[in-house]
Protein backbone atom coordinates (compact mmCIF):
# COMPACT_ATOMS: atom_id res chain seq x y z
CA UNK A 1 0.00 0.00 0.00
CA UNK A 2 1.14 3.95 -0.63
CA UNK A 3 0.87 6.01 1.90
CA UNK A 4 1.00 9.79 1.17
CA UNK A 5 1.83 12.71 4.30
CA UNK A 6 0.56 15.85 2.68
CA UNK A 7 2.31 19.35 4.76
CA UNK A 8 -0.04 22.22 4.56
CA UNK A 9 0.34 25.59 6.83
CA UNK A 10 -0.79 28.94 6.40
CA UNK A 11 2.21 31.67 6.11
CA UNK A 12 3.31 33.29 8.65
CA UNK A 13 4.73 36.36 10.38
CA UNK A 14 5.99 37.52 13.93
CA UNK A 15 7.16 40.23 15.50
CA UNK A 16 6.29 42.78 18.43
CA UNK A 17 4.52 45.59 16.14
CA UNK A 18 3.67 43.51 13.04
CA UNK A 19 0.54 43.98 13.02
CA UNK A 20 0.98 47.52 11.69
CA UNK A 21 1.66 46.05 8.10
CA UNK A 22 -1.78 44.70 7.95
CA UNK A 23 -2.89 47.86 6.06
CA UNK A 24 -0.16 47.19 3.46
CA UNK A 25 -1.02 43.41 2.97
CA UNK A 26 -4.12 44.39 2.05
CA UNK A 27 -2.79 47.07 -0.10
CA UNK A 28 -0.72 44.16 -2.17
CA UNK A 29 -3.71 42.02 -2.19
CA UNK A 30 -5.75 44.62 -4.07
CA UNK A 31 -8.34 44.53 -1.77
CA UNK A 32 -11.04 47.01 -2.30
CA UNK A 33 -13.98 45.83 0.39
CA UNK A 34 -12.65 44.03 3.36
CA UNK A 35 -14.95 42.37 6.98
CA UNK A 36 -12.41 42.78 10.35
CA UNK A 37 -13.98 40.25 12.48
CA UNK A 38 -13.73 40.22 16.55
CA UNK A 39 -15.96 39.85 18.93
CA UNK A 40 -17.11 43.05 21.37
CA UNK A 41 -14.41 42.76 24.42
CA UNK A 42 -12.00 42.89 22.20
CA UNK A 43 -13.78 45.34 19.81
CA UNK A 44 -12.82 47.57 22.66
CA UNK A 45 -8.71 46.76 23.13
CA UNK A 46 -5.45 47.49 21.92
CA UNK A 47 -5.51 44.61 19.52
CA UNK A 48 -8.20 45.69 17.29
CA UNK A 49 -7.02 49.47 17.38
CA UNK A 50 -3.39 48.31 16.50
CA UNK A 51 -5.54 46.84 13.25
CA UNK A 52 -7.58 49.61 12.83
CA UNK A 53 -4.63 52.30 12.90
CA UNK A 54 -3.36 50.50 9.97
CA UNK A 55 -6.15 50.14 7.85
CA UNK A 56 -7.47 53.93 8.70
CA UNK A 57 -3.19 54.84 7.69
CA UNK A 58 -3.31 52.94 4.64
CA UNK A 59 -7.04 53.86 3.32
CA UNK A 60 -8.52 50.34 3.74
CA UNK A 61 -12.27 50.09 2.88
CA UNK A 62 -13.58 48.06 5.72
CA UNK A 63 -16.66 46.85 7.93
CA UNK A 64 -16.42 45.91 11.26
CA UNK A 65 -18.21 42.28 12.20
CA UNK A 66 -17.71 42.44 16.17
CA UNK A 67 -20.92 40.11 17.09
CA UNK A 68 -18.47 36.98 17.38
CA UNK A 69 -19.63 34.39 20.19
CA UNK A 70 -16.95 33.39 22.23
CA UNK A 71 -17.46 29.27 22.31
CA UNK A 72 -19.44 29.90 18.45
CA UNK A 73 -22.68 27.78 17.28
CA UNK A 74 -24.06 27.06 14.66
CA UNK A 75 -26.53 30.13 14.83
CA UNK A 76 -23.30 32.37 15.54
CA UNK A 77 -21.69 31.02 12.49
CA UNK A 78 -24.98 31.61 10.79
CA UNK A 79 -25.08 35.37 11.68
CA UNK A 80 -21.52 35.91 10.66
CA UNK A 81 -22.18 34.13 7.24
CA UNK A 82 -25.61 36.20 6.65
CA UNK A 83 -22.64 39.19 7.31
CA UNK A 84 -20.32 38.47 5.41
CA UNK A 85 -22.94 37.26 1.82
CA UNK A 86 -24.16 40.56 2.17
CA UNK A 87 -20.80 42.44 2.74
CA UNK A 88 -19.51 40.58 -0.75
CA UNK A 89 -16.04 40.97 0.40
CA UNK A 90 -13.34 40.82 -1.44
CA UNK A 91 -10.75 39.77 1.83
CA UNK A 92 -10.62 38.98 5.31
CA UNK A 93 -9.08 40.09 9.27
CA UNK A 94 -9.84 37.54 12.13
CA UNK A 95 -8.72 39.82 15.43
CA UNK A 96 -8.60 37.44 18.07
CA UNK A 97 -8.73 33.79 19.70
CA UNK A 98 -9.98 30.67 18.01
CA UNK A 99 -13.73 31.74 18.16
CA UNK A 100 -12.88 34.67 16.00
CA UNK A 101 -10.89 33.23 13.75
CA UNK A 102 -12.93 29.83 13.40
CA UNK A 103 -15.89 32.21 12.81
CA UNK A 104 -14.40 34.13 9.79
CA UNK A 105 -12.97 31.16 8.37
CA UNK A 106 -16.73 29.74 8.18
CA UNK A 107 -17.94 33.05 6.62
CA UNK A 108 -15.12 33.49 4.17
CA UNK A 109 -15.76 29.52 2.83
CA UNK A 110 -19.78 30.36 2.65
CA UNK A 111 -20.35 33.69 1.44
CA UNK A 112 -17.54 32.36 -1.53
CA UNK A 113 -20.01 29.91 -2.21
CA UNK A 114 -23.40 31.21 -1.51
CA UNK A 115 -25.93 28.52 -2.56
CA UNK A 116 -24.31 26.26 -0.72
CA UNK A 117 -26.26 24.72 2.52
CA UNK A 118 -24.44 25.17 5.76
CA UNK A 119 -24.49 21.22 6.54
CA UNK A 120 -22.66 20.47 3.65
CA UNK A 121 -19.17 21.47 4.90
CA UNK A 122 -19.92 20.49 8.23
CA UNK A 123 -18.13 17.33 8.97
CA UNK A 124 -19.75 13.87 8.81
CA UNK A 125 -21.69 12.49 9.97
CA UNK A 126 -23.48 15.26 11.71
CA UNK A 127 -23.20 17.15 8.43
CA UNK A 128 -22.42 16.19 4.47
CA UNK A 129 -18.39 16.58 4.98
CA UNK A 130 -17.78 18.03 1.64
CA UNK A 131 -14.88 18.59 -0.02
CA UNK A 132 -14.18 22.23 -0.89
CA UNK A 133 -14.00 23.44 -4.35
CA UNK A 134 -14.56 26.82 -4.70
CA UNK A 135 -11.96 29.73 -3.89
CA UNK A 136 -11.68 31.29 -1.04
CA UNK A 137 -10.68 34.98 -0.43
CA UNK A 138 -7.85 35.92 1.35
CA UNK A 139 -7.99 35.72 5.16
CA UNK A 140 -5.57 37.29 7.91
CA UNK A 141 -5.51 36.21 11.16
CA UNK A 142 -4.64 37.77 13.96
CA UNK A 143 -3.95 35.96 17.20
CA UNK A 144 -4.67 37.92 20.41
CA UNK A 145 -4.65 34.56 22.50
CA UNK A 146 -1.45 31.72 22.86
CA UNK A 147 -3.32 28.58 22.40
CA UNK A 148 -5.84 27.33 19.53
CA UNK A 149 -3.03 28.05 16.75
CA UNK A 150 -5.99 28.64 14.55
CA UNK A 151 -4.04 31.02 12.29
CA UNK A 152 -2.33 27.81 10.89
CA UNK A 153 -4.74 25.43 10.37
CA UNK A 154 -7.31 24.99 8.28
CA UNK A 155 -10.38 23.63 10.92
CA UNK A 156 -13.74 25.64 12.56
CA UNK A 157 -15.49 24.63 15.64
CA UNK A 158 -18.94 25.24 16.87
CA UNK A 159 -21.53 23.92 19.18
CA UNK A 160 -24.11 22.48 17.32
CA UNK A 161 -26.99 23.63 19.80
CA UNK A 162 -29.94 21.70 18.47
CA UNK A 163 -27.54 18.40 19.04
CA UNK A 164 -25.42 19.45 21.97
CA UNK A 165 -22.45 18.61 20.47
CA UNK A 166 -18.98 19.87 19.23
CA UNK A 167 -18.05 19.77 15.42
CA UNK A 168 -16.75 21.28 12.65
CA UNK A 169 -15.55 22.64 9.40
CA UNK A 170 -12.07 20.80 8.49
CA UNK A 171 -10.43 21.48 4.58
CA UNK A 172 -6.81 22.92 3.78
CA UNK A 173 -8.94 25.09 1.89
CA UNK A 174 -10.04 27.99 5.13
CA UNK A 175 -6.39 27.70 6.50
CA UNK A 176 -5.95 32.15 6.97
CA UNK A 177 -3.83 32.98 4.16
CA UNK A 178 -1.48 34.54 6.42
CA UNK A 179 -1.19 34.50 10.37
CA UNK A 180 0.27 37.76 12.09
CA UNK A 181 1.36 36.87 15.29
CA UNK A 182 2.22 40.05 17.37
CA UNK A 183 3.58 39.09 20.81
CA UNK A 184 1.91 42.53 22.31
CA UNK A 185 -1.18 41.07 22.22
CA UNK A 186 -0.96 38.79 24.92
CA UNK A 187 0.66 40.98 27.15
CA UNK A 188 -2.95 41.75 28.27
CA UNK A 189 -4.72 38.65 29.11
CA UNK A 190 -5.66 37.91 32.32
CA UNK A 191 -4.28 34.76 34.13
CA UNK A 192 -7.19 32.10 33.23
CA UNK A 193 -7.12 32.98 29.45
CA UNK A 194 -3.70 32.34 29.52
CA UNK A 195 -3.85 29.24 31.37
CA UNK A 196 -6.78 27.61 29.67
CA UNK A 197 -5.27 28.87 26.24
CA UNK A 198 -2.15 27.72 27.12
CA UNK A 199 -3.55 23.99 28.35
CA UNK A 200 -4.78 23.80 24.38
CA UNK A 201 -1.26 24.11 23.67
CA UNK A 202 -0.25 21.44 25.67
CA UNK A 203 -2.66 18.85 24.25
CA UNK A 204 -2.36 19.96 20.62
CA UNK A 205 1.25 19.22 21.42
CA UNK A 206 0.81 16.13 23.75
CA UNK A 207 -2.32 14.77 20.77
CA UNK A 208 -0.56 14.90 17.92
CA UNK A 209 2.75 13.84 19.05
CA UNK A 210 0.86 10.19 20.37
CA UNK A 211 -1.50 10.14 17.35
CA UNK A 212 -1.74 6.74 15.45
CA UNK A 213 1.26 7.10 12.66
CA UNK A 214 -0.01 8.03 9.14
CA UNK A 215 1.50 5.15 7.76
CA UNK A 216 -1.15 3.08 10.13
CA UNK A 217 -3.99 5.00 8.62
CA UNK A 218 -6.45 4.10 5.54
CA UNK A 219 -3.82 4.22 2.01
CA UNK A 220 -3.28 6.96 -0.56
CA UNK A 221 -7.39 8.48 -1.88
CA UNK A 222 -8.12 8.01 -5.40
CA UNK A 223 -8.03 11.73 -5.52
CA UNK A 224 -5.82 13.75 -3.34
CA UNK A 225 -8.62 16.49 -2.47
CA UNK A 226 -10.11 13.97 -0.77
CA UNK A 227 -7.35 13.28 1.64
CA UNK A 228 -7.78 14.67 4.95
CA UNK A 229 -6.38 17.38 6.40
CA UNK A 230 -5.43 15.29 9.64
CA UNK A 231 -3.36 12.16 8.72
CA UNK A 232 -1.74 11.22 12.15
CA UNK A 233 1.37 11.89 13.45
CA UNK A 234 4.27 11.89 11.02
CA UNK A 235 7.77 12.93 10.89
CA UNK A 236 7.46 16.72 10.29
CA UNK A 237 4.67 17.25 13.06
CA UNK A 238 5.95 15.59 15.33
CA UNK A 239 9.29 18.35 15.33
CA UNK A 240 6.68 21.04 15.96
CA UNK A 241 4.65 19.17 18.20
CA UNK A 242 7.72 18.05 20.58
CA UNK A 243 9.02 22.10 20.13
CA UNK A 244 5.70 23.36 21.74
CA UNK A 245 5.75 20.85 24.19
CA UNK A 246 9.23 22.21 25.07
CA UNK A 247 8.15 25.82 25.36
CA UNK A 248 5.31 24.78 27.26
CA UNK A 249 7.15 23.44 29.54
CA UNK A 250 9.61 26.01 30.02
CA UNK A 251 7.29 29.29 29.69
CA UNK A 252 3.53 28.28 30.42
CA UNK A 253 3.83 28.57 34.24
CA UNK A 254 5.88 31.71 33.53
CA UNK A 255 3.32 32.95 31.62
CA UNK A 256 0.60 32.59 33.82
CA UNK A 257 1.87 34.14 37.05
CA UNK A 258 3.55 37.31 35.84
CA UNK A 259 1.72 39.38 33.34
CA UNK A 260 4.94 41.16 32.68
CA UNK A 261 6.88 38.38 31.75
CA UNK A 262 7.47 39.81 27.66
CA UNK A 263 9.83 36.54 27.18
CA UNK A 264 7.22 34.05 28.71
CA UNK A 265 3.98 35.70 26.51
CA UNK A 266 5.95 36.06 23.51
CA UNK A 267 7.11 32.51 23.44
CA UNK A 268 3.83 31.33 24.36
CA UNK A 269 2.44 32.69 21.73
CA UNK A 270 5.31 30.99 19.13
CA UNK A 271 4.39 27.76 20.71
CA UNK A 272 0.65 27.85 19.75
CA UNK A 273 1.51 28.54 16.04
CA UNK A 274 4.25 25.98 16.19
CA UNK A 275 1.62 23.18 17.89
CA UNK A 276 -1.08 24.09 15.48
CA UNK A 277 1.47 23.61 12.66
CA UNK A 278 1.95 20.35 14.42
CA UNK A 279 -1.84 18.85 14.93
CA UNK A 280 -3.13 21.08 11.87
CA UNK A 281 -1.64 18.28 9.79
CA UNK A 282 -1.23 15.45 12.55
CA UNK A 283 -4.52 15.86 14.50
CA UNK A 284 -5.32 15.31 17.90
CA UNK A 285 -7.68 12.52 20.01
CA UNK A 286 -9.36 11.72 22.95
CA UNK A 287 -9.00 14.79 24.46
CA UNK A 288 -10.31 16.97 22.25
CA UNK A 289 -12.57 14.04 21.20
CA UNK A 290 -13.78 13.97 24.50
CA UNK A 291 -14.21 17.61 25.28
CA UNK A 292 -16.99 19.15 22.74
CA UNK A 293 -19.73 17.49 25.41
CA UNK A 294 -18.19 18.66 28.40
CA UNK A 295 -18.17 22.28 26.83
CA UNK A 296 -21.42 21.69 25.25
CA UNK A 297 -23.49 20.47 27.72
CA UNK A 298 -22.13 23.01 30.32
CA UNK A 299 -24.38 24.13 32.77
CA UNK A 300 -24.14 26.80 35.11
CA UNK A 301 -20.33 27.05 34.84
CA UNK A 302 -18.87 29.97 34.20
CA UNK A 303 -15.00 30.48 33.81
CA UNK A 304 -12.74 33.30 35.98
CA UNK A 305 -11.74 36.16 33.43
CA UNK A 306 -14.08 35.69 30.88
CA UNK A 307 -16.72 38.67 29.99
CA UNK A 308 -19.39 36.72 28.59
CA UNK A 309 -23.06 36.68 29.25
CA UNK A 310 -23.48 32.71 28.99
CA UNK A 311 -22.24 29.84 31.16
CA UNK A 312 -19.24 28.63 29.59
CA UNK A 313 -16.57 25.93 29.84
CA UNK A 314 -13.30 27.27 28.07
CA UNK A 315 -12.40 25.19 25.39
CA UNK A 316 -8.92 24.88 26.71
CA UNK A 317 -9.94 23.32 30.18
CA UNK A 318 -12.43 21.07 28.43
CA UNK A 319 -9.65 19.72 26.86
CA UNK A 320 -7.16 19.58 29.70
CA UNK A 321 -9.45 17.68 32.60
CA UNK A 322 -9.23 14.25 30.77
CA UNK A 323 -5.71 14.68 29.75
CA UNK A 324 -4.79 12.32 32.85
CA UNK A 325 -6.79 9.76 32.38
CA UNK A 326 -6.73 9.69 28.41
CA UNK A 327 -2.79 9.42 28.21
CA UNK A 328 -2.95 6.73 30.97
CA UNK A 329 -4.48 4.88 28.36
CA UNK A 330 -3.25 5.86 25.17
CA UNK A 331 0.13 4.81 26.58
CA UNK A 332 -0.58 1.39 25.05
CA UNK A 333 -0.32 2.60 21.61
CA UNK A 334 3.46 3.62 21.78
CA UNK A 335 4.63 4.13 25.67
CA UNK A 336 8.11 5.50 24.84
CA UNK A 337 6.28 8.97 23.16
CA UNK A 338 4.21 9.02 26.49
CA UNK A 339 7.58 8.67 28.28
CA UNK A 340 9.43 11.13 26.85
CA UNK A 341 6.77 13.52 27.23
CA UNK A 342 6.74 12.92 30.72
CA UNK A 343 10.52 13.69 30.97
CA UNK A 344 9.82 16.58 28.82
CA UNK A 345 7.50 18.06 31.67
CA UNK A 346 9.65 17.14 34.13
CA UNK A 347 9.76 13.82 35.50
CA UNK A 348 12.63 11.78 36.29
CA UNK A 349 12.62 8.50 33.84
CA UNK A 350 15.83 7.23 34.67
CA UNK A 351 14.14 4.28 36.91
CA UNK A 352 10.88 4.18 35.12
CA UNK A 353 9.43 1.03 33.60
CA UNK A 354 8.22 1.30 29.69
CA UNK A 355 5.06 -0.28 31.32
CA UNK A 356 4.62 2.44 33.40
CA UNK A 357 4.81 5.56 30.40
CA UNK A 358 0.74 5.62 30.66
CA UNK A 359 0.36 6.25 34.98
CA UNK A 360 3.48 8.28 34.71
CA UNK A 361 2.60 10.54 31.93
CA UNK A 362 -0.83 11.05 34.05
CA UNK A 363 1.04 12.09 37.39
CA UNK A 364 3.11 14.13 35.87
CA UNK A 365 0.15 16.06 34.23
CA UNK A 366 -1.94 16.30 37.22
CA UNK A 367 1.19 17.82 39.21
CA UNK A 368 1.54 20.16 36.41
CA UNK A 369 -2.07 21.21 36.75
CA UNK A 370 -2.19 21.59 40.43
CA UNK A 371 0.85 24.11 40.31
CA UNK A 372 -1.80 26.11 38.25
CA UNK A 373 -4.73 25.95 40.24
CA UNK A 374 -6.81 24.12 38.07
CA UNK A 375 -10.37 23.07 38.73
CA UNK A 376 -10.23 19.26 39.89
CA UNK A 377 -11.84 17.31 37.62
CA UNK A 378 -15.08 17.34 36.27
CA UNK A 379 -17.52 17.74 39.00
CA UNK A 380 -15.61 21.08 39.73
CA UNK A 381 -17.40 22.31 36.52
CA UNK A 382 -20.92 20.51 38.05
CA UNK A 383 -20.96 17.39 36.03
CA UNK A 384 -21.65 13.97 38.22
CA UNK A 385 -21.78 10.58 37.49
CA UNK A 386 -25.55 10.87 36.12
CA UNK A 387 -24.24 13.52 33.62
CA UNK A 388 -22.07 10.25 31.89
CA UNK A 389 -25.01 9.04 29.53
CA UNK A 390 -25.10 12.17 28.01
CA UNK A 391 -21.42 12.94 27.99
CA UNK A 392 -20.83 9.37 26.16
CA UNK A 393 -23.65 10.55 23.79
CA UNK A 394 -22.12 13.69 23.40
CA UNK A 395 -18.75 11.76 22.63
CA UNK A 396 -20.03 9.32 20.04
CA UNK A 397 -20.80 11.32 17.37
CA UNK A 398 -16.82 12.31 17.15
CA UNK A 399 -16.15 9.02 16.61
CA UNK A 400 -15.52 6.78 13.03
CA UNK A 401 -15.32 3.02 13.89
CA UNK A 402 -12.87 1.04 11.37
CA UNK A 403 -13.87 -2.58 11.55
CA UNK A 404 -10.75 -4.10 10.69
CA UNK A 405 -8.14 -4.34 13.38
CA UNK A 406 -9.02 -2.08 16.58
CA UNK A 407 -8.98 1.24 15.60
CA UNK A 408 -11.54 4.01 16.66
CA UNK A 409 -11.17 7.16 15.15
CA UNK A 410 -12.70 9.62 18.04
CA UNK A 411 -11.92 13.19 16.85
CA UNK A 412 -13.15 13.36 13.18
CA UNK A 413 -12.53 16.91 13.40
CA UNK A 414 -9.04 16.36 13.91
CA UNK A 415 -9.07 12.56 11.96
CA UNK A 416 -6.77 10.99 14.26
CA UNK A 417 -7.08 7.66 15.57
CA UNK A 418 -6.00 5.59 18.85
CA UNK A 419 -5.61 1.82 19.37
CA UNK A 420 -8.10 0.69 21.36
CA UNK A 421 -7.82 -2.76 22.85
CA UNK A 422 -11.83 -2.90 24.04
CA UNK A 423 -14.14 -3.17 21.06
CA UNK A 424 -17.15 -1.74 23.75
CA UNK A 425 -16.89 1.84 22.81
CA UNK A 426 -19.73 2.73 25.05
CA UNK A 427 -18.38 1.02 28.09
CA UNK A 428 -14.95 2.14 27.51
CA UNK A 429 -16.22 6.29 27.39
CA UNK A 430 -17.87 5.83 30.76
CA UNK A 431 -14.82 4.40 32.40
CA UNK A 432 -13.10 7.09 30.84
CA UNK A 433 -15.22 9.86 32.02
CA UNK A 434 -15.63 8.19 35.52
CA UNK A 435 -11.54 8.54 35.83
CA UNK A 436 -11.87 12.25 34.76
CA UNK A 437 -12.92 13.41 38.80
CA UNK A 438 -16.33 12.79 38.63
CA UNK A 439 -17.36 12.27 42.20
CA UNK A 440 -19.58 9.68 43.49
CA UNK A 441 -21.85 11.30 46.06
CA UNK A 442 -24.26 13.52 43.84
CA UNK A 443 -26.23 11.62 41.33
CA UNK A 444 -27.93 14.51 40.42
CA UNK A 445 -27.47 16.13 37.08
Amino acid sequence: MIFVLQMAVSNIRYGEGVTKEIGMDLQNLGAKRVCLMTDRNLSQLPPVDAVLNSLSKCGINFQMYDNVRVEPTDQSFLDAIEFAKKGEFDAYVAVGGGSVIDTCKAANLYASNPTSDFLDYVNAPLGKGKAVTVPLKPLIAVPTTAGTGSETTGVAIFDFKELKVKTGIASRAIKPTLGIIDPLHTLSLPERIVANSGFDVLCHALESYTALPYKMRSPCPSNPINRPAYQGSNPISDVWALHALRIVAKYLKRAIRNPEDHEARANMHLASAFAGIGFGNAGVHLCHGMSYPISGLVKTYKAKDYNVDHSLVPHGLSVVLTSPAVFAFTAQVNPERHLEAAEILGADIRTARIKDAGLILADTLRKFLFDLNVDDGLAAIGYSKADIPALVKGTLPQAFFRMQDEFVEIDPIHSTVVSLTSKDHVSGLKSWLALCGIGGGDEES
